[in-house]
């Protein structure tokens, strides 16, 4: 197997759990709302920055990797002092639901995404799309020679020249979607195979399309819009990368950012609000525009170039099902890829 890039350990993730609960034991502030956030800062804290402005509502943002701060809700339980989850991916909140940490979205909010990119049970409400899939090296590969099934990555040939981040939520998610729609036993296999064929591990899917932009690579899996950014600041056409959708294998599903309302935080009108203006007109346009993600307020258009989303769901998926991502994650770690 290929030496780790940065890649966060599964050891690491517990210590940094251990490490975020001992600055975040005590309750939020009253004056202020308590967020805690599963994604980058450089793309989330100007969007709340502009909520601050116009509500007057001050937040207090607390950012780590989402499974980290899952790690931590799990941990902290009743006292923690998060009021809303913003996750990456739909597992993680479907696990604090689970843990009955959560309470229940109000279904005006629920109500205004579309059944299937938002919780069955009103625990959490989607707030944007995003779709895995294959980047490859465009001057290496044509695309008739990438795979459609990400199956077929397990074969010799693709032996050390697949990049992937194991600790990120978006691809334990995928995971666990390949466990909900092939089973157990394949998913356990696929996991047992790609060990096995010397995977490029990175820290992230940043990290995975740099390797294939670079010709290290011949084959990344990432989320879709970390190329659309990344192109949108080079030009399409200098980007070494392309991409593959791959519309019905489990390894371009449709995943969602969610967000969630914590079980203390239940009457709090600042925690709906929030929630409120995550799925707004004004903040669906502003994650289409600047990270390149689907919008899930109808009437909303999607970035330009990007495949209707309707055709890259996968209707064996239910969203709802991801939540057993604790299991993905013992799964990458049985075979020492976390």
């Amino acid at each position: 197997m290929r030496a780790h890039r940065g890649l966060v350990l599964a050891g690491g993730l517990a210590a940094t759990a251990i490490a975020l609960s001992g600055c975040t034991a005590s309750p939020g502030d009253d004056d202020t709302l308590t967020v805690y956030v599963g994604r980058a800062e450089s793309l989330v804290g100007p969007l709340i920055e502009q909520f601050e402005e116009e509500t007057g509502i001050q937040v207090e943002a607390r950012y780590a990797a989402t499974p980290e701060l899952t790690a931590l809700v799990l941990e902290e339980g009743d006292r923690t002092p998060a009021e809303v989850f913003l996750s990456q991916d739909a597992g993680a909140l479907g696990a604090l639901s689970d843990a009955d940490l959560v309470t229940e979205i109000p279904a005006d909010l629920a109500d205004q995404i579309p059944a299937g990119f938002t919780s069955t049970d009103g625990s959490w409400v989607g707030v944007t799309g995003r779709a895995r899939v294959l980047a490859y090296d465009s001057e290496q590969l044509t695309e008739d020679q990438v795979p459609s099934t990400v199956d077929d990555l397990t074969a010799d040939e693709w032996g050390g020249q697949v990049a992937f981040a194991p600790g990120n939520a978006s691809f334990q998610s995928f995971i666990t979607a390949l466990r909900v729609l092939e089973g157990e036993e394949a998913a356990a296999e696929w996991v047992a195979g790609m060990a096995d064929n010397e995977p490029e591990l990175t820290e992230n899917n940043l990290a995975s399309l740099d390797l294939v932009n670079t010709g290290q690579a011949q084959i990344g899996l990432i989320n879709h819009y970390y190329w659309y950014r990344q192109a949108a600041e080079v030009g399409a056409g200098n980007m070494r990368a392309q991409l593959k959708f791959l519309p019905g294998d489990p390894g371009g599903i449709v995943n969602v950012t969610g967000a969630a309302i914590l079980k203390g935080a239940a009457d709090d009108a600042d925690a709906r609000a929030f929630v409120e203006f995550l799925i707004s007109e004004q903040a669906q346009r502003y994650f289409v525009e600047e990270t390149f993600e689907y919008p899930l307020l109808p009437g909303i258009d999607a970035p330009e170039g990007l495949p209707a989303l309707e055709s890259l769901v996968n209707p064996g998926l239910d969203l709802s099902d991801l939540h057993s991502v604790g299991e993905s994650q013992r799964l990458l770690a049985d075979n020492g890829l976390i």
